[in-house]
């Protein structure tokens, strides 16, 4: 048994015990509570409930970043993710009615491939509107340059996650060099949405283009000026590639509020060190 394994097995005996201590009486009068709620209160129940779930997932995933540090934490992640997601749509799928196979609904694997990317997309899509309402809630409370921090040390800990998301879902080595970080940047959720482009300069260095992003074209079709991005790529693509293989070095070539040409809105280096 690995140290995760045993961590979930300790979690759920505690919490089976936990329960245990809860008096009868107190559970009825509970369910009592809950059984007087209408069907418009039940239906916003269910919507909270997701709500609570998600919330709780990551700040469990905080605390343990903060406790035992990234690695650790990232490990313990990827142990809880599929026993934690298998077991909220297994029992989703019994209460309404649908088949998991291989952890997904049934209804994904009779989807088109076509229809399978454009789900990619609209997730890519959905992933980037939750990044920007929460960064809009924070700079409306309290100005851009707290928003812009919270955002920024956001993206020390979500870079380096993706990364190693990436590299298991693709069976990336880890060291696997500047290919490695080619593949990777090909799956982030910025390519499901975003026009990008590679640059082989030798087999050691590449440049990295965001020719097309869909924040700042969105700015550029208001009349805005670019959104000042270079403080967070200064977090976000060091963190990404050195998760990668952390002999990569990284450098800016250019990101707003630098000048860029019409082509790209920044640039990256990233250069094998040491191979």
């Amino acid at each position: 048994m690995t140290g995760c394994d045993f961590l979930i097995k300790d979690m759920t005996e505690r919490s089976i015990d936990i329960l245990t201590l809860i008096g009868e009486e107190d559970m009825n009068e509970t369910n009592n509570l809950l059984e007087q709620a209408d069907h418009d209160m039940l239906l916003k129940m269910v919507k909270d409930s997701f709500r609570r779930t998600l919330v709780h997932y990551g700040q469990w995933y905080a605390e343990v970043y903060h406790q035992l540090g990234s690695e650790r934490a990232m490990e313990i992640e990827d142990a809880v993710w599929d026993k934690s997601f298998g077991n909220q749509l297994t029992r989703l799928g019994k209460t309404l009615g649908f088949e998991i196979i291989d952890g997904v609904p049934a209804a994904l694997h009779g989807m088109s491939k076509a229809d399978l990317m454009d789900l990619v997309e609209k997730m890519g899509v959905n992933w980037l509107a939750n990044d920007g309402i929460w960064f809009q809630a924070v700079e409306q409370a309290f100005g851009m340059n707290d928003a812009k921090r919270c955002n920024d040390t956001c993206w020390t800990r979500y870079s380096p996650f993706e990364a190693k998301r990436i590299k298991r879902l693709l069976d990336l080595p880890d060291n696997g060099g500047i290919s490695a970080l080619k593949k990777a940047l090909a799956f982030r959720m910025y390519a499901t949405i975003n026009r990008q482009s590679v640059e082989e300069i030798d087999e050691n260095t590449i440049v990295f283009r965001m020719n097309d992003c869909r924040v700042q074209a969105a700015r550029k079709r208001k009349g805005l000026a670019d959104y000042p991005c270079k403080s967070v790529g200064l977090v976000e693509y060091p963190y990404f590639a050195a998760a990668v293989d952390p002999r990569i070095k990284t450098e800016c070539i250019g990101c707003p509020p630098d000048n860029h040409p019409e082509d790209w809105y920044c640039a990256w280096k990233f250069t094998l060190v040491n191979p």
